[in-house]
């Protein structure tokens, strides 16, 4: 029960034992994996992110590791050894074309993820798809057109989505108990400054074994820099590779909202930011602020490259005054409501009544089975021949607003946005920069627009 007096904080168990998955229209008629054969699974990118997913598809018994793709031969060769029965392909290709493979992890750097999941999807693969899932609005629509056309199961790997405590908060949220909610703020940042990720790295000399020109694929060419091949994490740093950290972030973090709120796309997009502090060799923002406006509520989004700072989730003991001196990488979604406002993060939350208004209320039964992960669930989704939670009909609203972010932030204007139709409304210069401009000779096929 809620009274002015109980400020509510839980911690989300860490047991998930269940899938939670969801019917697809889209997928009638397409042929599954018989239940007693083995999911046949490749992976195109076998760096740290997508080596962790490939380990936890091979920890499943209802899969096996049959083909791994990557430009650079030391991680693929890693990848082919730890893996009984794994042929190595240089070209993703070559992987496609392989006849064993059923589903196939993407986890190679933003800029290749559009093309290689729709041939992916004309291939006939399922797909298992890292975030961020596109880096421009005609990547997003296209991937999600690719995937109901082909019939393909696809989930996206946002994988906090798949945690017990998000389960929770959704349950709270649709409760009612926060009566209308108007505003919804969401933030992400980390101290890196001044220095960031180092300067002077940039060069020409690139490892042995790595195919430079492969990897940077349809984005501009540029110096190797040692730090881009690292792992995700360094992505964000440059544009071309990520679009930055709020598409890095972004979709872990205003996922909740969207997916507690049942929100459509925004009507308007409003971003402002830059490169205000970091001089090191990346180039993208190091702060962001936007504003989308939805009917009758909007959300907002603040990112800092430079400051720390988390506001109720500065640190872990909430009770005293006293506040730890390290810079952390800190997030949080607040829903503020007519009668109180929730305060959560990926693990714990905070209810601020508004006076009395929730004396007496409930907390919400558990309403949403858990979720094995979102790898496994989506193994158990090929199998059983529906889409996961994370598909990306669903996830297509939480990817769109982020990248129209980017380009009202470029434009330094607000962007409208009609969600029936999926268009820009009357800026025909946001329309042509919505299009990616790829490097001869890649292209986004046009027939999934």
């Amino acid at each position: 029960m809620y009274t002015r007096r109980n400020f509510i904080r839980t911690t989300a168990a860490a047991a998930i034992t269940a899938p939670f998955i969801v019917k697809s229209s889209a997928i009638a008629g397409l042929g599954h994996v018989a239940p007693s054969d083995k999911i046949n699974i490749g992976i195109i990118g076998c760096g740290p992110m997508g080596t962790a997913n490939l380990n936890t598809c091979a920890s499943s018994e209802k899969a096996v590791i049959t083909a791994a793709c990557d430009v650079w031969k030391e991680r693929l060769d890693r990848t082919v050894a730890q893996h009984a029965n794994c042929k190595g392909y240089s070209n993703y290709h070559d992987l496609l074309n392989h006849g064993g493979v059923d589903g196939v992890i993407i986890s190679t750097p933003a800029h290749w993820h559009a093309i290689q999941a729709i041939d992916a999807a004309k291939a006939g693969k399922h797909i298992y798809l890292q975030k961020p899932m596109a880096m421009h609005f005609a990547e997003s629509v296209a991937i999600r057109n690719a995937v109901r056309r082909h019939k393909v199961i696809c989930q996206i790997g946002t994988q906090i989505h798949a945690s017990d405590h998000y389960r929770r908060m959704v349950e709270l949220v649709r409760s009612g108990n926060l009566g209308h909610i108007a505003t919804v703020r969401t933030f992400f940042v980390m101290n890196s400054a001044p220095d960031g990720i180092g300067s002077g790295f940039n060069t020409d000399k690139v490892p042995e074994g790595l195919n430079w020109n492969e990897w940077v694929g349809p984005a501009r060419m540029q110096p190797f820099n040692p730090n881009l091949v690292k792992e995700a994490y360094y992505h964000c740093f440059w544009m071309d590779f990520s679009g930055g950290w709020t598409p890095g972030m972004a979709p872990h973090i205003t996922d909740l909202p969207i997916w507690a709120m049942n929100l459509d796309y925004p009507t308007e997009i409003s971003s402002t930011g830059g490169r205000y502090v970091l001089k090191d060799d990346s180039d993208a923002y190091d702060n962001q602020e936007i504003l989308w406006r939805y009917p009758n509520m909007t959300m907002t989004w603040m990112f800092s490259a430079t400051n720390s700072h988390g506001w109720a989730f500065h640190n872990a003991d909430r009770s005293g005054l006293g506040y730890e001196t390290g810079m952390q990488r800190r997030l949080g979604i607040y829903f503020h409501g007519e009668n109180g406002t929730l305060m959560t993060d990926y693990s714990s939350h905070i209810l601020v009544p508004e006076g009395n208004k929730m004396d007496g209320m409930q907390t919400p039964p558990q309403s949403i089975p858990s979720s094995p992960g979102q790898e496994l669930e989506w193994i158990d989704c090929i199998k059983s021949g529906q889409q996961p939670l994370c598909n990306p009909e669903y996830h297509v609203k939480v990817d769109v607003p982020v990248v129209l972010s980017l380009l009202s932030m470029k434009l330094g204007r607000s962007i409208r946005f009609d969600p029936q139709t999926e268009k820009i409304v009357d800026d025909k210069e946001a329309t042509r920069l919505a299009m990616p401009e790829y490097r001869a000779p890649y292209k986004l096929p046009k027939e999934y627009l």
